[in-house]
């Protein structure tokens, strides 16, 4: 006892020292001091671009290509790109090689590429495509990043030092155009993401000339959509596209690219969607031809080569081309949605910008930069019209010079001397003593007055370009004309209107075939094809669960589920995926999208709405409903008072043709009628008829079609008129398969 004591005391002593060591910390202020630095750094230093277009990693690369020389001449290695990188990007070589990799020609993400590479560096529409390593690979700058380096060396844009302050690096790149919009850019940071798609070059250029012009100006008139390297075929949308450019969000449909092959009987598709591969569209493909959803094709394979993406089908005899591609537009990753999110930093600060906005700040921001080149070389210009002007004063007078010069004892002493003699500064008397003998000659001299007069007009000339933004305006918009001149290309992506695409219906597109339901008590339902219930076992239930509703309908169907909340929701069949009988089936309450508490109690296929619709409630009354009340001309999903709610719903029943029913309730009675005896009504919360009278606190207990019970004499409860109390329910009438029912 006394050694537990020891041990409990131990114990107690080391908690206590723990306690001693934890400081207790504010959720808020831990949030403000460990996770929002790092947050902001995600935001600002990795994910988020810039308003050059450029997240950090790709300036960082493309910087250290251009300092190696990299703009001109040969290819180099590109493990030799990757370590120099290093020096500015800390994150490790494979980060920098896929920063690469993206921006290279070889790889296709981009509409104009920055990097021109040489060797396998995948492809953008493969998943599988992987890249070679970078010891087997070559690039150099393309061509194009002369618009991104131009006059970087004339202060258009501030250097900061690097991450070990050993060297400077760009903190943007003075870029000639708006490859913000150019470049499609994709980023993930924390609590925000970015989402740019990319446009055609010269729309881009149009639209930005065009906004300098007018500030009103319809931006769809001259960018008419995005434009992807993947090409495709953009459905368009004026309203949607509209408001993409009014917010910066919103999201398009792109669809692949096909041709029909008659005399081979294939199809031939070369163009994807760019947010896909080819191998998500062979797996879904394959997943559908597998359930048998897509019955027309006998093969489908990729033909990828040197000649670009190729996905090749082979088509069934008689199968219309363009039904079969509008199905798998609906079904497979061949049509995909671009959503856009166009926030970028600006600042430092992110934002979430509409086009106009991102082109506005671009100008504004690209004004700054061809200012400070102006002033860069307004300067130049200055410093050596000052020397001119020092030179002009001394050749006044070229005797008194020379004779200054060789009258001076020591050679530090000449600059002073001459600063004396003609009045001019350290600079200038520099600049006059480090003329050569040889250089002063007539010539010279003239060249040199002639260089004055020249010097004074350009630095005026810089000087009014400085105060006037219309000039700088003119020579923002010649830069652009001559990069739309030099650099554009064809666009890509195909835009196609409403009017270009073929009226097929939905139901036209959908699939039509025959399937199997199941709905279990507790709300799963199983959509199962002939074909795969025959090669499966028995149903599978949760445990305490069971069958409640079975039959038999086509793909294309409507169907129609009650529930215990006097709602109806209507949806097709072919919405639900074909599954087998091994699983549970889909949760209808979630999939439907139903209130808390709200199950199923009744399932009907109403085919062409023919018939009626029998309810049984608890207080002996039924309705008969017509089945074309329920039918809606809007696709609604969704409709309330299906049904009267005044006594629970015992049984409902779709009534194609008149039959008898037979009713029992919890005193023992039994009553058996037809149908024909309701009238039918239009008002779906119809209140009913009364038809089994029934003692106080007696109620229906189940009501069933007459052969599906186990009744014999029939002609014992059968009513001659309604209501009716019915009659005793005797013993051989009461067997084990309507216990069995019951039990169901």
């Amino acid at each position: 006892m006394a050694k537990k004591k020891k041990t409990e005391k131990k114990q107690d002593t080391v908690v206590e020292g723990l306690r001693a060591q934890v400081t207790e910390q504010p959720i808020v202020d831990t949030l403000e001091v460990n996770y929002m630095p790092y947050a902001m750094s995600v935001i600002v230093s990795r994910a988020i671009p810039e308003i050059d277009g450029f997240k950090p990693s790709h300036r960082k690369l493309l910087f250290t290509m251009y300092k190696m020389g990299l703009l001109s001449g040969k290819r180099t290695k590109s493990a030799n790109v990757v370590g120099q990188t290093m020096w500015l990007n800390p994150h490790g070589d494979a980060a920098i090689y896929e920063t690469m990799v993206r921006l290279s020609r070889g790889y296709e993400a981009l509409l104009h590429p920055f990097v021109d590479s040489k060797g396998n560096f995948g492809k953008i529409y493969s998943r599988d495509m992987a890249y070679a390593a970078s010891r087997y690979t070559e690039v150099k700058l393309d061509p194009i990043c002369q618009e991104l380096f131009r006059d970087i060396g004339a202060d258009t844009v501030d250097f900061i030092p690097n991450y070990d302050n050993t060297m400077m690096e760009p903190a943007l790149l003075p870029t000639t155009f708006p490859n913000i919009l150019v470049s499609a850019n994709q980023g993930i940071a924390v609590g925000m993401a970015s989402m740019i798609c990319g446009f055609h070059l010269g729309e881009v250029c149009d639209t930005a000339i065009a906004l300098m012009k007018n500030p009103r100006h319809n931006l769809l008139s001259t960018l008419k959509a995005p434009d992807f390297p993947t090409g495709g075929a953009l459905l368009y949308d004026e309203k949607a596209m509209a408001e993409i450019y009014r917010t910066g969000r919103g999201s398009f449909q792109v669809q692949a690219r096909w041709r029909y092959i008659k005399e081979e009987n294939l199809i031939e598709i070369y163009e994807i969607p760019y947010t896909t591969t080819a191998e998500a569209i062979l797996d879904k493909v394959t997943d559908l031809i597998r359930t048998g959803k897509l019955k027309e094709i006998s093969d489908m394979r990729d033909e990828t080569g040197l000649g670009g993406l190729k996905l090749t089908i082979d088509l069934k005899r008689g199968t219309d081309p363009d039904r079969l591609m509008a199905r798998l537009f609906r079904q497979t990753p061949l049509m995909d949605s671009f959503s856009c999110n166009f926030n970028i930093l600006v600042g430092g600060t992110p934002r979430l910008m509409g086009v106009r906005e991102i082109l506005e700040e671009w100008t504004a921001w690209r004004s700054q930069c061809v200012k400070r080149r102006v002033y860069f070389v307004l300067g130049q210009k200055t410093d050596r019209l000052h020397l001119l002007y020092g030179l002009r004063t001394i050749l006044l007078d070229m005797d008194k010079a020379i004779r200054i010069i060789r009258e001076t004892e020591r050679e530090e002493e000449v600059v002073p001397n001459l600063m004396t003699g003609f009045g001019i500064d350290q600079a200038q008397a520099d600049y006059v003593a480090e003329i050569r003998l040889r250089h002063l000659n007539r010539a010279y001299i003239l060249n040199r007055l002639e260089e004055v007069a020249s010097l004074e007009a350009e630095v005026a000339d810089l000087s009014d370009i400085l105060d006037n933004p219309g000039r700088i305006s003119k020579i923002i918009i010649s830069e652009l004309e001559q990069v739309k001149k030099q650099y554009q290309i064809p666009r890509k992506t195909l835009i196609l209107y409403e009017t270009d695409l073929p009226n097929l219906s939905e139901e036209e597109e959908t699939p039509d075939y025959p399937v199997h339901l199941f709905l279990s008590r507790e709300g799963y339902f199983k959509k199962i094809t002939p074909l795969s219930l025959r090669m499966s076992g028995d149903q599978k239930y949760k445990p305490g669960d069971g069958p409640l509703f079975t039959c038999e309908a086509g793909n294309r169907d409507e169907c129609l589920f009650f529930t215990n909340r006097q709602q109806v929701y209507k949806t097709r069949l072919s919405e639900f995926d074909d599954l087998k009988a091994s699983v549970l089936g889909e949760y209808l309450p979630a999939k439907l999208g139903m209130d808390e508490g709200e199950t199923v109690c009744f399932v009907c296929v109403p085919g062409d709405y023919g018939g009626s619709l029998l309810f049984f409630f608890a207080n002996g009354k039924a309705a008969r409903v017509e089945l074309s009340c329920y039918q809606t001309v809007t696709r609604r999903r969704k409709l309330t008072g299906a049904y009267s709610g005044k006594s629970p719903l015992v049984f409902a029943f779709h009534l194609k043709e008149e039959r008898e029913f037979a009713l029992c309730s919890t005193g023992g009675r039994a009553l058996l009628f037809f149908s024909s005896a309701l009238p039918p009504k239009t008002t779906r919360s119809v209140q009913g008829v009364q038809v089994m009278a029934l003692k106080a606190r007696h109620t229906v207990k189940w009501a069933l079609p007459a052969e599906q019970t186990a009744i014999v004499h029939h002609a014992r409860y059968r009513a001659k008129s309604i209501p009716a109390p019915g009659a005793i329910l005797k013993p051989e009438d009461n067997g084990e398969r309507q216990l069995d029912l019951l039990e169901r």
